[in-house]
């Protein structure tokens, strides 16, 4: 008789202690957890407001809802009033959660000041453990509230006088988005308190979170007034892209985190300096170096010769991203041109007489310098815009505002081909200039994205500044050497030949 045994194979055996490892860390990071947990319920100035947020302000939530809706209402406006709603929900859970960043700010700060580190970071756990342990205890209280306090609110909302009776998907994104928020703002506040040296600064620094996250508030509320699917079943698709955006974001801050959180650097770091002038001189030798040891250019032929293609090359993985997405967000445009809700109403056959005397006025010599600026004036704005934004949002931002230029471009397209137009007429008004003028973005946004991105993994045996100083030096060198020179060569093309070519093909 023969006796089968299965015998696991070296990859499987390697699997199985990956999983193993990964379980045992996780274990240990809930012990810290639930001893954070258990001291915050403890913490009566934590239990309170949580408390008072939870069952006060949806009361107080519904009442004002009722008020406005009541207002409105007496102006035909009823609609608007109903829209308010969603936007109380969503706030009703925001409220709790703001707590959670006071929490994150002092979670590795306030324990140095108070000398209660010293004894936490002798254990034997990971700075992984400890930061994974920690970020969970600053979000667990205050979404056990938020998500209280949008429960109640949905009772009394939904089965009292109101009697409102919301899409389930719009409740599903309320939910995830306060869960994001949440998420955002205690991993990028755990990143605060772990680089700062005390918890005056850290309260400084969280105006970086506060702020982008009350706009992206404003935003949302926005959205749920104002777009056209808010009563679709699939939700809302403008706030489905914020919480994917969102997630990414949440998944690079703990990059951020877990990558730059060290227990002997926290406990040997006093007080942070600034020296700008040291600073200064770093950017400026990464913005004329040829090499990684920085190594300065001789004039500005070699800076061209050698320079440039030394930064291009490193930004090879930054342009196949970036690439893909541009190609992804023209995808887009030509999806979303095929929904019948969105189709632009084009007459049957193109009029080329109203379209060869608009291109006739853009020829004439003043108009065309008016236009140069303001082409110059309109893309150099958006890009600036998308570089400070990338900046604060580790890079997401790139590929946020540049790509929507895109998604235009392959709606404005999919029309053309649904009309029958052809596209003889879309190439003429995009080539001429569009043969410099997308490289450029693409270069541009490139860029942008790794400025962003490079605090999540900086280079090995760089600092978090260092890393960012050369990407930000390397930026300068790229946005002179290239970016600003074909810029104003696309703006040029756009405003003189551009015009020339369409109306040469319509006349």
């Amino acid at each position: 008789m023969t006796h089968l045994s299965y015998q696991p194979t070296e990859p499987m055996l390697a699997q199985d202690a990956t999983s193993s490892t990964r379980r045992s860390s996780l274990r240990n990071a809930l012990i810290i957890t639930r001893r954070e947990v258990r001291d915050s319920f403890r913490d009566w100035r934590i239990l309170t407001p949580i408390i008072v947020l939870t069952l006060v302000f949806p009361a107080i939530a519904q009442f004002i809802a009722q008020q406005v809706s009541g207002f409105v209402a007496g102006y035909g406006a009823s609609l608007i009033g109903e829209r308010t709603v969603p936007f109380f929900l969503m706030i009703v859970g925001f409220f709790p959660i703001s707590i959670s960043l006071v929490i994150a700010l002092e979670t590795f700060v306030g324990e140095k000041e108070r000398r209660s580190l010293e004894p936490l970071l002798s254990t034997p756990l990971t700075n992984t453990e400890l930061y994974v342990g920690k970020t969970f205890a600053a979000m667990i209280p205050p979404l056990l509230a938020s998500f209280g306090g949008m429960i109640f609110y949905l009772i009394i909302i939904i089965g009292g006088e109101f009697a409102w009776r919301p899409q389930p998907m719009l409740i599903v994104q309320i939910m995830l988005l306060t869960i994001v928020q949440a998420l955002v703002m205690v991993t990028g506040a755990v990143v605060v308190s772990s680089q700062t040296t005390s918890t005056r600064a850290a309260n400084l620094l969280a105006s970086f979170i506060i702020i982008p996250m009350t706009i992206l508030i404003n935003a949302e509320s926005v959205i749920m007034f104002i777009a056209p699917d808010s009563e679709s079943a699939t939700g809302i698709i403008a706030l489905w892209e914020i919480i994917i955006a969102m997630v990414v974001v949440a998944i690079l801050l703990m990059r951020v985190g877990s990558s730059l959180f060290n227990r002997e650097a926290l406990l040997g770091r006093t007080i942070d300096s600034v020296n700008l002038k040291a600073m200064f001189k770093n950017i400026m030798s990464w913005t004329v170096a040829v090499d990684d040891a920085g190594t300065p250019a001789r004039n500005l032929i070699d800076w061209y010769r050698r320079a440039i293609p030394y930064t291009l090359s490193k930004l090879k993985p930054a342009l196949f991203i970036t690439l893909i997405v541009f190609i992804a967000a023209f995808i887009l445009g030509l999806v979303l041109s095929q929904n019948p809700a969105w189709r632009i109403p084009l007459p049957e056959t193109p009029s080329y007489d109203d379209i060869s005397d608009s291109f006739s006025l853009l020829m004439k010599v003043p108009t065309q310098q008016q236009t140069l600026a303001l082409i110059i004036w309109q893309n150099g704005r958006v890009l600036l815009i998308a570089l400070v934004l990338s900046i604060f949002t580790l890079g997401i931002a790139a590929f946020i505002i540049p790509p929507v230029v895109y998604t235009i471009l392959g709606f404005l397209m999919g029309q053309l081909l649904i009309a029958n137009y052809g596209l003889s007429l879309f190439a003429a008004a995009l080539l001429p200039h569009g043969i410099v003028e997308i490289p450029m973005i693409l270069l541009a946004t490139a860029t942008m994205f790794r400025l962003g991105v490079i605090v999540t993994k900086p280079p090995q045996g760089m600092t978090l500044g260092a890393a960012w100083t050369m990407a930000l030096g390397e930026t300068i060198k790229i946005a002179f050497g290239l970016v600003i020179p074909l810029l104003i060569l696309a703006a040029i093309l756009e405003a003189y030949l551009t015009p020339l070519v369409v109306a040469s093909m319509v006349s």
